[in-house]
């Protein structure tokens, strides 16, 4: 039977919505593919007597429990004391912990604060766990039923924990066989039509169907127990991804990760050896920001208006947008730049339409290739900020497809 595990976060600013638990669902992904049942997340603040009645009660009625925050200096970090008082452990000083404290400060030329020396504070029995990358020493303890693990709040300082201790200790403690979870990572579908696509594919009861759905994409999750036949596995990816089509831009989970839409470009354009020039209008400059620092992007331009364009590049254009128009851009651009591949976005529609809500806006993608000219061709609406998304997103796709040999010409 696979082991149940808990999260439990604390801290004031999470409730109230001041900050958003990103603990939670990283240790959740990492928990999951370890091979636990997620049972509950459970979040409260700054309140002793909240937290010891919660302590109490996940003691008895889950295997482990992760727990993030309240592990600092100051009067609202009670974690420690909501321990002793819940399982009647009295703190007590631990003098390696205080020295370890200690020299932290003193590495980075700092005087430590007296109110830190709280942190080598813990419950009697409890195991520390040293922290390499902060001030606050963890600690894990058995209670009832539950092992519980309390980590800093921190989230590189958790993420670092958990990875270079927590892992191996769980691992240890727990029969755990790792739950295989593959990701089919799309763009331009959204999650019904999705939903529809996959219905016709029987899926074995045992596997988890999931969505998540973001700006940049929406995420397909199967989620096959550990001792499922690889081939299987394969197959049913292989049949589900034939479904969807070329909405799919990555696998992650299979064999490696592929990675976002971005990275799944990089490694296609530095597998071929190849170089882009990009021209934008209604993303606005988002396409390169998406695009930050790779190396076969050799030169980018941004402008609101084609008249703007027209006078930028010296070329006497027509008022009216269209793929001729798209064309000389694109063959100006690349005697300029000397790349292999240019992509130009222009849209249909002017600035009021761009902004406006209500309005929508046709968007033309054109990439010049060393195989000829390919073209795409879209209508968008919305807040001006999804407009300028999307239409990153949809020129950015275009070129992925055309990388993947799946553009259409």
């Amino acid at each position: 039977m696979q082991p149940q595990v808990e999260i439990f976060s604390q801290g004031e600013e999470l409730i109230t919505g001041q900050t958003v638990d990103s603990n939670a669902t990283w240790l959740s992904q990492e928990l999951v593919q370890m091979g636990f049942i997620i049972k509950r997340h459970t979040t409260v603040g700054d309140n002793l007597s909240d937290l010891k009645k919660l302590l109490q009660e996940i003691s008895l009625r889950t295997d482990c429990c992760i727990s993030t925050g309240g592990l600092g200096p100051t009067t609202d970090d009670l974690t420690s004391q909501a321990v002793a008082a819940a399982f009647a452990r009295p703190l007590s000083l631990d003098s390696a912990a205080l020295e370890k404290i200690s020299t932290y400060f003193s590495g980075r030329k700092r005087a430590m604060a007296g109110t830190n020396r709280k942190q080598a504070f813990f419950p009697e029995g409890a195991e520390r766990i040293d922290n390499e990358w902060g001030t606050a020493p963890g600690f894990a303890l058995q209670e009832n039923r539950c092992w519980f693990v309390f980590l800093p709040g921190v989230p590189f300082e958790m993420k670092a924990m958990f990875a270079e201790q927590i892992t191996t200790r769980l691992k240890q403690r727990f029969s755990l066989q790792a739950n295989q979870l593959i990701t089919l990572r799309s763009i331009g579908i959204g999650e019904s039509d999705l939903q529809e696509r996959i219905n016709t594919v029987p899926l074995p009861d045992a596997v988890q169907l999931g969505f998540r759905a973001g700006a940049d994409e929406v995420q397909t999750k199967l989620l096959f127990p550990a001792d499922t036949d690889q081939e299987q596995v394969k197959q049913l990816v292989q049949q589900l991804v034939s479904n969807i089509g070329d909405y799919v831009f990555a696998i992650d989970g299979l064999n490696k990760k592929q990675g976002s839409l971005v990275g799944v470009i990089n490694q296609l354009m530095q597998q071929r050896g190849l170089t882009l020039s990009v021209q934008e209008t209604a993303s606005q400059g988002l396409i390169a920001a998406k695009c930050i620092g790779q190396p076969w992007l050799l030169a980018s331009s941004f402008s609101q208006t084609l008249e703007q364009l027209s006078d930028k590049l010296s070329l006497q254009l027509k008022s009216t947008v269209s793929f001729r128009i798209a064309e000389t851009i694109a063959q100006k651009i690349q005697q300029q730049e000397g790349t292999d591949l240019v992509l130009v976005q222009l849209y249909q529609g002017g600035v009021e339409q761009l902004q406006h809500k209500e309005q929508s806006i046709v968007i033309y993608n054109l990439l010049l290739t060393p195989e000829g000219i390919r073209r795409s061709e879209s209508n968008m609406n919305g807040l001006q900020q999804r407009k300028q998304n999307q239409s990153a997103l949809l020129a950015l796709d275009f070129l992925r497809r055309y990388l993947q040999n799946k553009g259409e010409s």
